[in-house]
């Protein structure tokens, strides 16, 4: 029951903080959204820093474990086809979950209030993803697959691209099919004059 109240916690947070930042959000709001009296929520959090530093950690383990990390790679693609669905996966998974949008717009708000928030959010929006495909090319050009260059190079020339029509997204909604469309296009194009079978 315990686990479940603070995930419930976590959860609102999430969307509270999204919405308002860290400094507009005061815990009574939070607790009044769930349900429950100030001092039910002290029993879980003893404060509003208990509560952020425990989401920003919830949702660090949520991101790696669903979308990957340099310590949980995918799958590497045996093809330019592959290659292409694993972009393309990972990209739909970054737009469309909503914790993970919610996520992206705190880190976006915050990122100039908050040094690990800011830590995270070049993590997340530059350096992660890039990393792992740095290694992912690497590993496709050793089994024959990509043309031999920098994999570093390659994984931030195909990656930022991307990042900057993921904040589209985020940005204009209205344009949220216009951006994944373009991030294909935009795939197949690198990919195509990277591999070799």
């Amino acid at each position: 029951m315990e686990t479940t109240t603070k995930n419930r916690i976590l959860d609102a947070a999430l969307v509270m903080f999204a919405e308002n930042g860290y400094k507009g959000t005061n815990l009574r709001d939070l607790a009044a959204r769930l349900g429950l009296s100030k001092s039910a929520l002290y029993k879980h959090y003893e404060s509003k820093e208990a509560i952020w530093n425990a989401l920003l950690d919830k949702m660090e383990a949520y991101y790696a474990e669903r979308f990957g990390s340099v310590d949980r790679l995918p799958d590497i693609p045996a093809s330019g086809d592959e290659l292409l669905e694993l972009t393309m996966r990972m990209i739909s998974f970054t737009v469309h979950d909503p914790q993970i949008i919610l996520t992206r717009k705190l880190l976006l708000t915050e990122q100039f209030h908050d040094e690990r928030v800011c830590r995270l959010a070049t993590k997340h929006f530059l350096e992660g993803t890039a990393n792992i495909f740095a290694i992912v090319f690497e590993r496709m050009m050793e089994n024959g697959v990509l043309r031999r260059s920098d994999p570093a190079m390659l994984a931030f020339s195909f990656t930022t691209p991307v990042s900057a029509l993921v904040h589209l997204c985020d940005r204009e909604p209205d344009r949220q099919s216009e951006a994944l469309q373009r991030i294909e296009a935009f795939a197949r194009y690198f990919i195509s004059a990277q591999v070799t079978r």
